[in-house]
């Protein structure tokens, strides 16, 4: 058993060769457009520094005017830390501090603070003041642009309750009425397994609308409409808590969504999308778990979803197999396969032309740094004028959140 647990790893990096080196070349040609681009341009502004603080790593946020080209050093690696990172700094070149910059102090036991200035005409240095880290990992992202870190380590002291403004993202909905409450009693079951809380993600939000339909339907009202049903259903019928990423039309970034379920020390992670293609034939549901896309399709979805270009989602796949060293991939499959079998199952007995378009791996931003098993569902496709008719209809919403559910207590129950 000793020797299968080294050699998949190995067997793994060589299947996935292929495509590291594709990605790999993908990346490159991305990283000299930027080249050219930030020549013929003016600096770009350091906007703003971000951080989440979670029981497993601390993640970084450096808000960007525009995209820029970066490098990354360490000091003192291996003074007395047996090869681990020192203090480490990012140097973005092309760009100036914005006035509303500010450095942060964070204290939690693996970062004493960040801290920004300008190096160099044209070169911002930023500096995180570690504690214990073991390593880090550096991914950008776009629309808006950011670069974010996550480092990694051994606490020395508990994460307090910080004050940052993920606080103010984990929104609770308001008390029901007391009338409700009397007629609506809640029929709680007790939780089947260690699974204890679920973070579900409506995905886009405010000014992101997401996919949108030939009638103007937005997805991202449908998939809040779902999750908050989702949520009582699961609160309801299971009895387990429940912590939504967003319960208004509010835009949550993406690398905050998988912060939060971090932060609230989620078991499960549900990502709820619906779906857009060129092609308005296409239609069914998918459910994705984090990995390198194997087809061009499934890069494509994942560009829409990320709310970038394909080369972007290149670039992110050169660097997706480091990423996802803590992922619970064999997990997230296992529910995604739950899921997506659940979700089918529903909508079949209602719309018997409902396609199950399968359980699929892709690059998506939204999994990434998730310390819990994850996955993101696509409930059906806007473009396509028959589907779009069943997501407008509130009564598909809560069928698909039955759906959902099912899945999740499927896969709590094989836990035993």
């Amino acid at each position: 058993m000793t020797k299968l647990k080294f050699y998949i790893p190995l067997l793994l990096a060589i299947l996935l060769l292929p495509l590291l080196t594709s990605a790999s070349h993908a990346a490159r040609s991305a990283k000299k457009q930027i080249v050219a681009e930030t020549r013929l341009s003016s600096p770009a502004q350091v906007l703003e520094l971000k951080h989440w603080s979670n029981p497993d790593y601390t993640r970084i946020s450096i808000a960007l005017e525009r995209d820029v080209i970066w490098e990354s050093h360490e000091l003192d690696k291996g003074a007395g830390r047996s090869g681990k990172p020192g203090r480490i700094f990012i140097d973005l070149h092309n760009a100036k501090l914005g006035n509303s910059t500010r450095d942060i102090t964070i204290g939690d036991g693996l970062l004493k603070g960040v801290r920004a200035a300008l190096y160099k005409p044209g070169v911002v240095r930023v500096v995180l003041d570690t504690d214990n880290i073991r390593d880090y990992k550096i991914f950008p992202l776009s629309d808006p642009a950011r670069l974010i870190i996550d480092v990694r380590g051994e606490r020395r002291t508990e994460i307090s309750q910080l004050e940052n403004s993920l606080t103010n993202r984990v929104q609770e909905p308001p008390p029901a009425p007391k009338s409700d409450r009397i007629t609506k009693p809640v029929k709680k079951q007790p939780a089947l397994s260690k699974i204890r809380r679920i973070v579900l993600d409506p995905g886009h939000g405010g000014h992101d609308p997401g996919a949108v339909g030939h009638s103007g339907l937005q997805e991202k009202d449908i998939v809040l409409s779902i999750g908050l049903k989702l949520r009582e259903k699961i609160k309801d019928e299971l009895g387990l808590d429940v912590v939504m990423t967003r319960s208004t039309d509010i835009f949550i970034p993406l690398e905050e969504r998988t912060a939060i379920a971090n932060k609230v020390n989620a078991d499960l992670f549900v990502s709820i999308h619906a779906n857009a293609a060129p092609n308005r034939n296409a239609a069914g549901i998918e459910t994705y778990y984090l990995n390198l896309a194997k087809t061009e399709k499934v890069a494509q979805l994942a560009a829409k979803e990320n709310g970038t270009s394909l080369e972007k989602v290149s670039t992110l796949q050169a660097i997706l197999f480091d990423l996802m060293a803590n992922y619970k991939l064999n997990d997230s499959a296992h529910l995604a396969e739950e899921i997506q079998k659940a979700i089918y199952k529903t909508a079949k007995a209602k719309y018997p032309d409902t396609k199950n378009l399968g359980v699929k791996q892709g690059p998506f931003y939204v999994l990434v740094g998730a310390s819990m098993p994850s996955i993101l569902t696509e409930v059906g496709f806007l473009s396509n004028t028959i589907e779009e008719a069943h997501l407008k209809d509130p009564s598909f919403h809560d069928l698909t959140a039955d759906g959902i559910l099912d899945g999740i207590r499927a896969y709590i129950t094989s836990l035993k």
